[in-house]
């Protein structure tokens, strides 16, 4: 029997888990982005999947075997395409700046991630529509993005308070035109984790088959979506180690050279520059890179990325006939965390009372939106839909 109320909880402690993945990697010292990203995603991509399947899901290989090629494909397809719009996202925030960006980005990643897999299945008017409960779960998605557009005007209200070269050195390539088509290329493109999620359907099947707990039937699927996204990721980190003569960092106690800036998903590679490795008088630093910090910490933010996912598949189970509403709750709570967390570390200090009031409202229209999508669930699952 679904829990939609549970559902949510756990969707909320999976938004907890990716707002709060970045904070480690602020602690990383002396390591260019793509090697703490690496590192990072050797953890959140490959062995958390299979730590966290091996431990809950019965003769997992024969599970994997058993799985159609077609599926395992489709799947890891899937999550190579949304490997790209993780990266494409940083470029969106290089155009249109964080706030901006994030909103366009997101609220196409929201709708595209909820609504094309029953669209996809032929299932849209006949069990969402034409439900109360359905419709219902549809008011909560446009609910979810109205408060990311809030959010986002939120973040704009805090930039134009910013002085004139505050603001040049935060977008100082603004482009309204391209920035709208790499959001609207991002957006769709990091729905496609929705997409593979969806396509994995028959691997669940067989996980259950061989006696899995039906709350650790979407956990499989991680395995394999997450190295789709784990090539594309790898390949761009590669790239970046070749072109920035980086790669030396994962054994070198101090730093060789001062590298170039790299393009990074944080934010169109403005936070993903290495470290300037020089003392203030143009000398390299001697001091030694803390390189079990850096695995360590690196290695943390790798776990807390894969734990929104482990909570998330579990809320899935909890949906009901609507479970492709979870991903409209995981995106509203990955805003609400995410900006808790730029409160907490002191991001909006300075901003004035009106960006802080739009972003109250906006976080407050995404926990309506998830209540929302709660209740419609809820009453899908009274109903018997």
């Amino acid at each position: 029997m679904a829990d939609p109320i549970l559902g949510v909880i756990f969707h909320w402690l999976g938004g907890l888990a990716s707002g709060s993945f970045y904070v480690p990697y602020r602690a990383v010292r002396r390591w260019s982005w793509e090697t703490y990203w690496l590192v990072g995603g050797v953890f959140s991509w490959l062995i958390a999947p299979w730590v966290g399947a091996l431990i809950n899901i019965p003769d997992l290989l024969s599970v994997l075997r058993e799985a159609p090629a077609s599926t395992c494909f489709w799947t890891y397809f899937f999550g190579m395409l949304w490997g790209v719009g993780g990266l494409t996202f940083g470029l969106t925030m290089r155009y249109l700046g964080m706030s901006l960006g994030m909103a366009v980005a997101l609220g196409y990643c929201a709708v595209f991630g909820t609504v094309i897999p029953p669209l996809f299945h032929g299932t849209f008017v006949r069990d969402v529509l034409s439900k109360t409960s359905g419709l219902v779960v549809i008011l909560g998605l446009l609910v979810c993005v109205g408060g990311i557009v809030i959010a986002g005007l939120a973040g704009k209200a805090k930039e134009s308070g910013m002085s004139a070269a505050d603001k040049s050195a935060t977008v100082k390539e603004f482009n309204f035109r391209k920035g709208l088509i790499l959001a609207t290329f991002s957006g769709v493109m990091s729905a496609c984790f929705s997409f593979g999620l969806d396509a994995g359907g028959p691997i669940k099947t067989i996980a259950l088959a061989h006696g899995c707990s039906p709350i650790w039937q979407g956990l499989p699927v991680l395995i394999v979506i997450l190295l789709g996204g784990f090539t594309t990721n790898c390949a761009w980190c590669v790239f970046l180690h070749i072109r920035n003569g980086t790669g030396y960092q994962y054994f070198a106690r101090s730093p060789r050279k001062e590298s170039p800036p790299s393009l990074s998903v944080a934010a169109g590679g403005e936070h993903g520059s290495p470290e300037a490795a020089k003392a203030n008088d143009g000398r390299l630093d001697p001091t030694p890179v803390p390189l079990v910090r850096n695995y360590l910490l690196s290695a943390l933010a790798g776990v807390l990325w894969y734990l929104q996912f482990f909570f998330y598949s579990m809320g899935e189970t909890q949906m009901g006939s609507y479970g492709f509403s979870s991903w409209t709750l995981h995106m509203a709570s990955i805003i609400i965390f995410s900006s808790l967390w730029g409160l907490a570390l002191k991001e909006w200090d300075g901003a004035g009372p009106r960006p802080r009031r739009l972003l109250f409202l906006g976080l407050g229209t995404l926990v309506l939106s998830t209540v929302i999508v709660g209740l419609g669930n809820y009453l899908g699952a009274s109903a018997g839909h």
